[in-house]
């Protein structure tokens, strides 16, 4: 896709809210899966030709749509994109024909070596310009458009040049690529730059959103010992988390919406509560439109 491509956002995810998947509940899932409308899955644990995982994800997918997030292609790095991760992504992607695929503005790699974390990028023409070329290649390659979702931040780089919402605004206008709005990553990165989480919604290009997460953050402390917030993925969602969600929705409308809750993962009720909590705003926005 190119900038003479652009469209609005090419999903086909429900409105309704879904979870990332866990072996653990595939069984609670096919029985009874209640306010949980579809699952997403992280790219990297589905490269292989067979087995349990592959098995479970044919079940799933013949019951409900799939989203696939990536975590692995490192679009925000400065040396060229894995040509063999990429292929098995394309493969992937492929025989499940996902109803979305997403990536994170992150790096995640440094010469031949992967790095267990994904990594923050200065907003500058430069990283513009190569970010725009690998979420090119990635679109190209896979047939589809992609999502991007918008980091959590810990630091502010001095060399930016431009805002974060400026930045995604513009991979936009030339990729034609969609966005996934982390609405958790926004009130983290709010709390530890001091800026102001519902300003940065205002700013944001919420047509061209495909897809929401939510998550549960921890508390902690700087090397100064000044208070900062990490993207942990291993609680609840925090009620602040939850209001700027509900004022997004206000803004915005009904989106698909993902709890995230990737460590210390909870048994299937505390889980589908979160979600049944999502589904409870989604339908309050419906209510006032109609």
């Amino acid at each position: 896709m190119r900038e003479s491509q652009m469209s609005q956002v090419q999903i086909n995810l429900p409105h309704a809210p879904g979870v990332g998947f866990k072996a653990k509940h595939f069984d609670d899932i096919m029985s009874d899966a209640r306010s949980v409308r579809w699952v997403e899955i992280h790219a990297e644990n589905y490269m292989g030709d067979g087995g349990r995982p592959i098995a479970q994800l044919h079940a799933l997918a013949d019951r409900m749509p799939i989203s696939v997030h990536g975590v692995g292609l490192s679009i925000g790095g400065t040396a060229p994109l894995d040509l063999d991760h990429l292929t098995r992504l394309r493969k992937l992607v492929d025989w499940l024909r996902p109803a979305s695929f997403s990536e994170h503005l992150a790096w995640s790699t440094h010469e031949t070596h992967y790095l267990n974390d994904l990594l923050p990028l200065p907003y500058t023409a430069e990283t513009l310009d190569h970010v725009c070329a690998h979420i090119n290649q990635v679109q190209d390659s896979l047939g589809r458009q992609m999502l991007l979702e918008n980091p959590s931040s810990y630091l502010a780089f001095a060399e930016s040049e431009m805002g974060e919402v400026e930045f995604l605004r513009a991979l936009v206008e030339r990729t034609g690529c969609g966005l996934l709005l982390d609405v958790n990553n926004v009130f983290i990165s709010a709390r530890n730059l001091a800026t102001d989480p519902y300003d940065y919604i205002k700013a944001f290009p919420l047509d061209h959103v495909g897809e929401i997460h939510l998550g549960g953050h921890d508390e902690d402390k700087d090397d100064r010992g000044h208070p900062l917030l990490i993207d942990s993925h291993g609680r609840e969602v925090a009620d602040p988390v939850w209001a700027l969600y509900r004022h997004t929705l206000q803004r915005a409308g009904a989106k698909p919406t993902l709890i995230e809750w990737d460590n210390n993962v909870p048994c299937w009720a505390d889980l589908e509560a979160e979600a049944a909590r999502a589904n409870q705003c989604l339908a309050n926005v419906v209510d006032r439109a109609a």
